[in-house]
């Protein structure tokens, strides 16, 4: 398979070395088993001068994270401004139409939604750009919660550290889940699905004063339970009104918001304390440890006691 790596000048250094560094695994370890090595590699890069590399007949095109000057919202939107991207852009739509699959990994998934290549597919991208995503881009299916989402012949990563779990789909697709599993084996990668874990509702939350103040109300009134409409009235919003605020500040609705803060809180406690799992599920407002233990394990993949310091 021939595989173009498109890195942009101030691209993430740990995602273009990843990218590499799985395929270079999966084309040793197949030499190694007397099996030709599945990818052809090259790379193209792109800065403020026109560039002279061109993707040759690419069938794979990979676009690691955009990395350095995209750390706000102002920043990125300029970035995708700049001639780097606008030529980088150009060219994923084209290899698009000449049969290429496509892959980016964090605030790179922009460049692809920016095509609109995206519209209509299923896509993640990295968790705290979901709401700028979504207003950008209302008719990509957007799920940041995933930290992998392969709508072939189009597949998307989440935050940084997303890319090797991208690059392992990617193998895995191409070359066979042996292989991948192989690759994850000699690297040490443990593949992940959600980024559910990793978000910090308190990040969303700043962006909006009035879902700040939900936030810091809900984090007062954790331990009881209590209606959405509750929690409206307490920032003097209508409740649809909040429901729109909240999905348009944190792409999520009331009660996961809620629900969020909630385990978010339990995890802490999990981490920092001795407490049985039974008192934790009181303190963040569950009656039942049993609905602690199932969201905990829903979201994270793991049970509570995955949790707790060692001894």
């Amino acid at each position: 398979m021939r595989v173009t790596v498109v890195e942009i000048q101030g691209c993430l250094a740990s995602g273009a070395a990843i990218t590499h560094d799985v395929m270079a695994t999966a084309n040793q370890i197949s030499r190694r088993a007397g099996r030709a090595p599945p990818f052809d590699v090259t790379t193209v890069r792109y800065g403020p001068r026109r560039s002279r590399d061109k993707p040759r007949g690419a069938d794979l095109v990979i676009v690691p994270g955009l990395g350095l000057g995209v750390a706000s919202v102002d920043q990125l939107e300029a970035k995708l401004r700049s001639p780097a991207c606008r030529r980088a852009t150009d060219m994923l739509a084209q290899s698009f139409e000449a049969g290429a699959t496509l892959a980016a990994g964090c605030a790179s998934t922009f460049l692809l939604a920016e095509t609109g290549l995206l519209n209509n597919r299923r896509a993640t991208t990295t968790w705290w750009l979901g709401p700028l995503f979504r207003e950008r881009y209302p008719l990509v299916e957007l799920d940041t919660d995933r930290i992998v989402v392969a709508d072939w012949p189009i597949v998307t990563g989440g935050a940084a550290m997303a890319q090797m779990d991208l690059m392992l789909a990617i193998v895995s697709k191409f070359a066979g889940p042996k292989l991948a599993g192989a690759c994850a084996n000699y690297l040490l990668l443990d593949q992940r699905r959600s980024q559910v874990p990793f978000m910090a509702v308190n990040y969303f939350a700043s962006q909006d004063p009035k879902i700040a103040r939900a936030e810091k109300w809900v984090r007062d009134n954790v331990a009881r339970d209590f209606a959405m409409e509750e929690l409206a009235d307490a920032v003097a919003l209508a409740p649809r009104t909040f429901a729109r605020r909240i999905a348009a500040t944190c792409g999520v609705a009331p009660i996961q918001f809620v629900q969020r803060i909630r385990l978010e809180t339990a995890r802490t406690l999990l981490e920092t304390t001795r407490l049985s799992v039974e008192e934790i599920a009181r303190r963040v407002g569950y009656a039942e440890p049993s609905t602690l233990r199932r969201l905990i394990r829903r979201d994270t993949k793991h049970s509570p006691g995955h949790f707790r310091p060692a001894a």
